[in-house]
């Protein structure tokens, strides 16, 4: 069995884009190239890697083997890299770190920005995922921490506390009114699913898990406009497009400036506890670890 670490890395980049195509191109390959990349792998091994279909490419059940074994041989050598210390001019130490859409927009990026201009030679891969997904994904090994809401499944994992977030509801005052009989009342997410929604993207962690509970209701969310931004929600629920929901950090921060109301959700879901987690500290290269340390801190 011959592989080497050009073969490894382009079958995780074709797993994770579902193609060949784009896999190869993640890789800086000629697709003729990866493909037979590919082809000589499944030979070596004597088992289909991929199944191959109209819509792309699948792993199969040992070509998920070996994408949680590609897995970890790059975490140990990001490992070894980290730990050769100043034997390894030139060499960066690489983190992946998953979130969901509140720790990514309010809660991250000063964190970040402070521990990347302290860590030059650190690069964060950051993705926006469910916590389900980050969940999964941490535990397979397909990432080296994640920000989670602790209302998923964690065993296995090793985690600390992160903050506390709540989701909030924005709408026009004047809509606000009819939603709620006395100030402070908060509203739940059933009384307003019906409405007009300004939303984050479709390929948002917290459109997909909004969508997720209409559904679970028997109901659609209707999202007139979809935005990247939670500012540029409240800017569009300020101009009556539609009720928007989002962290409470920016519903606050917006209603300084913009003339929307901010209406707390009765529903238990709304306030969660957002958790950092990861397979195991002590595992972690040193550049990870001391990003967990920024964060905790």
């Amino acid at each position: 069995m011959r592989f080497d670490l050009v073969d490894l890395q382009l079958f995780l980049h074709v797993v994770e884009a579902g193609s060949i195509t784009a896999g190869s191109q993640r890789a800086h390959l000629a697709l003729a190239s990866a493909s037979e990349r590919i082809q000589n792998m499944e030979a070596a091994l004597g088992v289909p890697l991929l199944v191959r279909g109209r819509r792309g490419v699948q792993p199969t059940a040992a070509g998920l083997a070996l994408q949680r074994h590609a897995r970890l041989v790059f975490q140990q050598l990001a490992r070894m890299r980290a730990e050769l210390g100043e034997h390894a001019a030139g060499l960066k130490g690489q983190v992946r770190l998953l979130c969901n859409t509140a720790a990514l927009s309010e809660y991250l990026p000063d964190t970040l920005a402070g521990f990347m201009a302290r860590h030059p030679n650190v690069d964060i891969d950051l993705e926006e995922r469910t916590s389900s997904d980050i969940a999964r994904a941490v535990r397979e090994g397909g990432a080296d921490l994640g920000i989670v809401a602790d209302t998923v499944d964690l065993s296995g994992l090793e985690t600390f506390p992160f903050c506390t977030d709540r989701i909030v509801a924005v709408a026009q005052p004047a809509l606000a009114r009819t939603l709620v009989t006395q100030e402070g009342q908060a509203v739940t997410f059933a009384r307003l699913v019906d409405f007009d929604h300004v939303t984050l993207t479709g390929d948002s962690a917290l459109f997909r898990y909004l969508s997720q509970l209409a559904e679970r209701a028997g109901r659609t969310l209707r999202a007139r406009v979809r935005l990247r931004s939670f500012d540029a929600v409240c800017r569009m629920v300020e101009s009556g497009v539609g009720i928007g929901m989002v962290s409470e950090p920016a519903a606050r921060r917006c209603a300084r400036t913009m003339d929307i109301a901010v209406l707390e959700l009765a529903d238990a879901w709304a306030l969660r506890q957002l958790s950092l987690c990861m397979r195991s500290f002590d595992a972690l290269p040193r550049h990870a670890q001391q990003l967990v340390e920024e964060i905790r801190a």
